[in-house]
């Protein structure tokens, strides 16, 4: 069963307490959303709360997929480039699905409503999106249809001696 999507859902706190699971779920099965395992809810619970304050702000956007249980099952956040020079794209983070729907083409699902969301903002012509190199992120974002534009060798420090590339990818919206 397909998941439902909307854009700028109202926060509350059974949203709130949906993603805080969601994310910390996606990041203890090995999911690159900032967070390297074990990582609890309280850990994962300031991050989500500055994304909070860019939605209050209107600098980003939320787009939330909920499950036939009505449970939060994808997310994925829009944010505005704030550059002057560089308004015509916008950033695409903390890109998640469940790992208990993983395999079922939601991540496809997930990034084609959020390239719908974008083509509805005036003025989008682009999606930008980092990735963690060395988990094969680059191949499934390349096969739906974005376009890898550079690399960032050891950008990302996993751990100790695990450092990993910083892979920008691109998805034109015209």
């Amino acid at each position: 069963m397909p998941l439902t999507f909307t854009l700028d859902p109202a926060i509350t706190p059974v949203l709130r307490d949906g993603i805080l699971d969601l994310w910390a779920d996606v990041s203890n099965a090995g999911g690159a959303v900032g967070f390297v395992p074990p990582v609890s809810r309280e850990e994962i619970r300031p991050e989500l709360l500055r994304h909070f304050v860019q939605l209050a702000e209107g600098r980003c956007r939320l787009l939330v997929g909920h499950d036939e249980s009505g449970e939060v099952a994808a997310t994925a956040f829009l944010t505005r480039n704030a550059h002057r020079l560089m308004t015509h794209w916008l950033w695409l983070y903390t890109v998640m699905v469940h790992p208990r729907h993983q395999g079922k083409g939601y991540g496809r699902d997930l990034l084609a409503a959020a390239a719908d969301a974008a083509r509805g903002i005036d003025g989008i012509e682009a999606i930008r999106l980092t990735c963690r190199g060395g988990l094969g992120l680059e191949r499934f974002y390349a096969s739906c249809g974005y376009k890898e534009v550079g690399r960032v060798p050891g950008a990302i420090r996993v751990a100790p001696g695990d450092d990993r590339e910083d892979v920008i990818m691109l998805l034109p919206l015209g």
